[in-house]
């Protein structure tokens, strides 16, 4: 057995990142003899290096000839931030799905559509089979609903412009006015339900939650014959997207 146990390690990616923070160093950027100078890397190195990321939008070479760090850096550390935000709240989910004894589920209006930001299941509260994406299943889940009911006009006919409202089961509403008359009917209610209507046999619940000023929904799903469940669970869920909505806020 050889002696070295330590980890195997990429030099080559080293040194990828040792350039990058370098670049990172300097505000108004520096060109490739000065970070060569400053990693100790040779400079055919550092050109190559260089050019990899700028092809690959992590870094930016300017005008002058000097590198900046690129726009694709600044959509990881975003990503890093919504992983951060997911991981304050994901032991308030569980709370959740534990105490109800139903899977938890949030979602957020991003960029026109409704997506899945988590789902906090386990074998006593399973998830619903999402055999349709929420992005096209805004009008017959409860999420999707709830989310449409907060946003302005202008932004839900926008959205209903771009979805069809394709009929998942016998219970879905896919007349575009019959939806808008249960939406304006809802506003006054904490929740919104669908029974039925994205999946036969699955029942679920909504309220709303924001981060900033994102909209989103807190939800839960129940077997159609817990349905009894759904009203004392409004209270419950009201709460917690409470919790969930200041806890977001924290990492703005």
């Amino acid at each position: 057995m050889g002696g070295n146990d330590g980890p195997t390690l990429i030099s080559s990616v080293q040194r990828a990142f040792r350039l990058m923070e370098a670049v990172g160093a300097h505000e108004s950027g520096a060109p490739a003899k000065q970070l060569a100078r400053e990693t100790g890397l040779a400079l055919a190195t550092t050109y190559h290096l260089l050019r990899t990321m700028v092809h690959d939008g992590y870094v930016r070479k300017l005008d002058d000839g000097t590198f900046v760090l690129g726009e694709r850096l600044g959509a990881l550390h975003g990503g890093s931030r919504g992983q951060a935000a997911l991981s304050r709240i994901r032991p308030t989910l569980t709370e959740l799905r534990d105490g109800l004894s139903a899977a938890a589920y949030l979602t957020f209006y991003e960029e026109g559509e409704i997506r899945v930001a988590e789902i906090v299941d386990g074998p006593k509260a399973p998830r619903v089979d999402l055999w349709v994406g929420f992005e096209d299943a805004g009008h017959a889940t409860a999420l999707g609903k709830c989310v449409l009911r907060e946003l302005d006009g202008e932004a839900r006919a926008d959205y209903l412009s771009r979805h069809t409202l394709n009929d998942l089961t016998p219970r879905t509403i896919t007349h575009r006015a019959e939806l808008l008359r249960r939406l304006d009917a809802a506003l006054h209610g904490p929740a919104v339900t669908d029974d039925e209507e994205y999946a036969l046999g699955t029942a679920c619940i909504a309220v709303p939650v924001r981060q900033g000023d994102t909209i989103g929904a807190l939800g839960i799903s129940l077997r159609a014959d817990r349905t009894a469940g759904l009203e004392s669970a409004v209270t419950t869920l009201v709460t917690t997207a409470e919790r969930v909505s200041r806890r977001l806020s924290l990492t703005i």
